[in-house]
């Protein structure tokens, strides 16, 4: 059973408020790296003036973290699902593949499977190039969302997707390309490619507890499904940003890091699993804008979690802010160092204005008029996830919402009119992009906006969601509306409606 401390909003074994996480990472301060600090203030400024949900950021130059932040209940111990910048790990995999003797740039995924059908198939003549560089010659994408909603095996559905072009001419985006090379991975080397990166890549770049989602056929999704820390990800801009060396050691060839980051074609700006940017940076890109982004030049990598609509919102904020702010040497900026360190202090206060801490702005932790006492259950109307039961227990500062469906009994406990953690397996991928939680980490609150709608928000801070719960209440009616802030899909789902059970 999980617990929760008397602090709210701090899970039971959590590190203090303020406790630093180890990343092995050097700090300074951003003038001793000639570094701007009122640049970095004035873009985390614009970002919030434009209502952009940035969560975390880090930003690195020659060999030190110059500034930093997560907005609360983030933190730098906590995993973060980084969803398509798995892609980029993925490519380092066929790297070590490649340069180990198992694999070839022009291997063709006819010489691996058997599952292709029968010749002459196109995508037996597919290559490795042709899914590093997304040239599959498939229509669409598939997304990661698809793949994960799928009981069957996820080699032979790529295999029946249609290949409308010769593979390696067209550019078309799709995870299914990087599952593809996962799999290769594993019919070259027998295990994961998880296992295979650990020790040549996560444990040179001291990444440790990230963990790996697998799919079907026993493969991880090598598009997605990668959970890391944020300093994970900044690492895996600054190995590249270095040239493939990590304190003083070769981890990838030169030459690969060169190639992959270079667009492979004019049009459409790919590398192998990078998106190359103008003026030489590149950036490895994940749903909801979890992203890093190098700029070799200025030896500068920023690494970014949020959740935000389309990475086109953010990256013109970082072109016009953060290039003007390198400079060639350290300079006298202790002012807006100082500023900066002002500015970040509030930013990642729980009392900040955050989106999550408006949703109660006009709510109050006890039921006005009769006080919401013991358990309220309801019996539910028919439904299409089959859920029976809603069960709300009010009971010492906190309402513990349950959902009862045919898999069980599923809890998420929320603190009236503060915030508490807990874990919970709540259903809901339909609003999480096809991810089903078990035992994440959820932070929540409730509070009543009036005697009859309950307002509660579930988030869940390893990834870009969080829940907005409402219950309103008409005698002995119930209407539960669940929505979400952000999705590749509904932002919704349908009603639940129920009747009180006798006691």
């Amino acid at each position: 059973m999980t617990t929760t401390s008397p602090i709210a909003g701090l899970h039971a074994g959590a590190p203090a408020p303020g406790a630093r996480f180890d990343d092995g990472l050097p700090r300074a301060r951003a003038s001793a790296m000639g570094v701007d600090a009122s640049a970095v203030a004035a873009w985390l400024d614009d970002v919030e003036q434009a209502g952009l949900d940035l969560h975390a950021f880090m930003l690195h130059r020659h060999g030190h973290v110059i500034a930093e932040g997560w907005r609360w209940p983030y933190r730098a111990d906590r995993l973060r699902n980084l969803h398509s910048v798995a892609k980029s790990f993925t490519a380092c995999a066929i790297a070590f593949a490649i340069e180990e003797g198992r694999l070839r740039l022009e291997d063709r995924l006819g010489d691996f499977f058997a599952e292709v059908p029968p010749a002459p198939h196109p995508a037996a003549a597919m290559t490795v190039a042709d899914l590093l560089t997304m040239r599959t010659g498939h229509a669409g994408e598939t997304s990661g969302a698809v793949w994960r909603r799928m009981s069957s095996s996820w080699i032979e559905a790529f295999f029946a997707i249609p290949v409308e072009t010769p593979p390696g001419s067209n550019f078309v985006y799709t995870s299914a390309a990087s599952y593809m090379l996962s799999a290769l991975v594993s019919r070259v080397t027998g295990e994961t490619m998880h296992a295979y990166l650990r020790p040549r890549l996560f444990a040179p770049l001291g990444i440790s507890g990230e963990t790996w989602d697998i799919g079907t056929d026993g493969i991880n999704p090598g598009g997605n499904g990668l959970w890391a820390h944020t300093a994970d990800l900044l690492k895996l801009g600054i190995l590249h940003a270095q040239g493939g060396v990590w304190e003083g050691r070769r981890v990838l060839p030169e030459a690969w890091v060169a190639e992959a980051t270079r667009a492979q074609e004019a049009s459409n700006r790919y590398g192998y699993h990078w998106w190359v940017h103008d003026g030489g940076s590149y950036s490895a890109i994940g749903k909801f804008v979890q992203l890093v982004r190098v700029f070799p030049e200025a030896g500068v990598t920023l690494a970014v979690t949020g959740a935000i609509k389309g990475s086109k919102r953010l990256m013109p904020l970082i072109e016009w802010h953060l290039p003007a702010a390198f400079r060639d040497a350290p300079f006298d900026g202790a002012p807006a160092d100082a500023a900066l360190d002002a500015a970040l202090a509030r930013w990642q206060s729980p009392e900040a204005a955050s989106p999550w801490q408006r949703a109660f702005e006009d709510t109050q932790a006890e039921r006005p008029g009769v006080p919401a006492v013991g358990e309220w259950r309801f019996v539910l109307d028919p439904n299409e996830g089959d859920a029976s039961e809603l069960r709300l227990l009010f009971a010492e500062g906190r309402c513990e919402c349950r959902l009862v469906d045919r898999e069980g009994e599923h809890l998420v406990t929320a603190g009236l009119g503060r915030w508490i953690e807990s874990t919970t397996d709540m259903p809901g991928a339909d609003l999480h992009h096809g991810y089903r939680f078990q035992d994440s980490p959820v932070v929540a609150r409730a509070g009543w906006v009036d005697e009859a709608t309950l307002r509660m928000v579930w988030l869940y801070p390893e990834t870009a969601f969080r829940d907005l719960v409402e219950c309103e209440f008409d005698g002995e009616r119930v209407t539960l509306r669940r929505s979400v802030n952000i999705n590749s899909g509904a932002l919704a789902l349908k009603d639940l409606s129920g009747r009180r059970a006798a006691s």
